[in-house]
């Protein structure tokens, strides 16, 4: 029976969601089930009556004049005609396994940048040859960073066309790409969390460090940075891995019955193309004016208002676009 859903799915995958549609689903999927257990229940084995249920109502074309839906069936026809690339299941999992490749590598490069200054902060405390060391440390830390930049592109460059042309996901890829989401959702949390409470501690080796150590002046900042670069590595790398199943899952047209195969794909969409650009970078600009303020105030028992007050602007914005 879920070979038979996975095909009535994709059947209606391009069709829009209106009452009309929905109705004709469900009265196809009662007609193929009550088939499907009668032909069990002449002997039939379970393959045999997948393939006959399959082959009698697989074709939406010659059954949507007495489903009632021929008007859609032929409007979208005549609209997705050579204009949809269907991705398979196999490429979605090459194209998840490239992003969280590229993910860990650019978030892995954002650390090196961050950190390739620590270099001259320890020269403070250690005396490297006048600077020689420190210097270079970063220009190795940012030509590495420079290649992880480099490889993560070329590793993803295959998959320009997910963005470039229409694609489209049948549903038992849809589902898939789902499950994998709900299952990384409790990673990416933590990922998320520890990130952002390294970013907050990071002003904490600044303090003991300099304030227990005379020889530790230098050492206190670079110890920051390494706390603010891993973390925001870590933020970087569950934000991009994500972000993988968000495209895949958003290949389908939200107003389409494709775009509603798993709760996942329902996205919030505004009016306004604009709001939409400005609402995609909402919260990592609220995260930065967070840090920011609260690292050149130390008013972390203040600043945490921000919080509230972006949650409160974006229900403003979703109420009002």
């Amino acid at each position: 029976m879920e070979t038979i859903r996975n095909y009535l799915e994709t059947m209606f995958a391009r069709l829009p969601v209106t009452l009309e549609v929905q109705k004709a689903k469900n009265e196809l999927w009662q007609i193929m089930e009550d088939k499907y257990s009668e032909l069990l229940q002449e002997g039939k084995t379970e393959n045999e009556a997948v393939g006959i249920v399959i082959s009698e109502f697989g074709n939406l074309d010659e059954l949507a004049k007495e489903l009632g839906i021929s008007n859609f069936v032929l409007r979208e026809n005549q609209k997705m005609a050579g204009s949809l690339r269907h991705v398979t299941l196999a490429e979605v999992k090459d194209y998840l396994h490239d992003k969280t490749r590229a993910a860990y590598a650019v978030a892995l490069g954002v650390l090196l940048c961050i950190i390739s200054f620590c270099g001259y902060l320890l020269d403070v405390s250690w005396s490297w040859r006048g600077g020689v060391y420190a210097m270079c440390f970063m220009f190795l830390a940012i030509a590495a960073a420079v290649g992880l930049f480099l490889f993560s592109g070329f590793v993803m460059g295959k998959w320009k066309f997910l963005k470039q042309k229409g694609c489209s996901v049948d549903f038992a890829t849809a589902e898939y790409v789902h499950n994998r989401r709900e299952s990384f959702r409790v990673i990416y949390a933590m990922m998320i969390t520890i990130g952002v409470i390294l970013c907050i501690l990071s002003v904490l080796p600044v303090v003991l460090v300099t304030s227990l150590f005379s020889w530790g002046s230098g050492i206190g900042p670079a110890l920051m940075f390494v706390f603010i670069g891993t973390g925001v590595f870590l933020c970087v790398a569950a934000g991009n891995v994500n972000a993988g199943f968000t495209t895949i899952l958003s290949l389908n047209q939200s107003d389409t019955m494709g775009g509603i195969f798993v709760p996942s794909q329902k996205q919030v969409s505004y009016k306004n193309d604009k709001v939409s650009q400005l609402m995609s970078v909402y919260w990592p600009t609220v995260t930065c004016i967070y840090l920011c303020w609260s690292f050149l105030s130390f008013d972390w028992h203040i600043t945490w208002i921000v919080w509230v007050i972006a949650a409160v602007v974006q229900q403003l914005i979703r109420a009002v676009w």
